[in-house]
């Protein structure tokens, strides 16, 4: 992935890490806290959500390095679980919501493939448009469902641990960045099929 197609790929990843983004905020705000939406971030506006090191420079840095992984991420949206009218149910809520929407994008984008393959319908550019939307959003969930700091996966976890095991959440997070490092560089490998096969099941395509 070079060039054109690398940046094509980031412009994609930003519309949907921002889409993840504000499907926390709608969640937090369905359940009584209106964090995000006091402070602007149920919005698209992109200026609202990117994260230069998240959301741009990483991308490129690992398309342009060939890692064989692309992933970011955009500026958490702010929310206060103690507004909410049920912390039980909504904390979790809000963490799977960015999930959620990622895999409803995959599949929607998923089954106009299906119905356009070998048809009129779908062009080739609007093949490749659909199939790197397909794929940037099942990478993003299953980037997220990691119990890794400070991604959903382990937001979800504390949220539904015990209270007296919650004291080991700050700890966690002090390596968290580290650990993603780490993870990105040397374990995405044993994801990937997983990425593979949901693409496929998705799209009806093999990779």
């Amino acid at each position: 992935m070079q060039g054109i197609d690398g940046v094509f790929y980031v412009v994609i990843l930003i519309i949907s890490v921002i889409m993840h983004e504000v499907a926390h905020g709608l969640a937090a705000d369905h359940f009584g806290d209106p964090t995000a939406r006091l402070s602007g971030r149920l919005s698209l506006n992109p200026i609202r959500h990117i994260d230069p090191f998240g959301s741009v420079i990483l991308p490129l840095l690992l398309i342009f390095s060939g890692t064989g992984v692309v992933v970011g991420w955009a500026k958490p949206v702010p929310y206060n679980p103690n507004l909410m009218r049920n912390q039980r149910f909504g904390v979790p809520a809000v963490a799977l919501a960015g999930i959620v929407t990622n895999l409803c994008i995959a599949l929607f984008f998923g089954i106009v493939i299906r119905l356009g393959m070998g048809s009129d319908f779908l062009s080739q550019g609007f093949f490749h448009i659909a199939s790197t939307i397909v794929l940037v959003n099942l990478v993003l969930a299953l980037f997220n469902v990691l119990p890794l700091p400070p991604l959903d996966g382990f937001r979800l976890i504390f949220s539904l641990i015990p209270r007296r095991l919650r004291r080991y959440e700050q700890l966690s997070e002090r390596y968290g960045i580290f650990l993603l490092i780490l993870f990105i560089l040397f374990g995405w490998r044993f994801v990937a099929p997983l990425v593979i096969f949901l693409y496929s099941f998705f799209t009806g395509i093999h990779l």
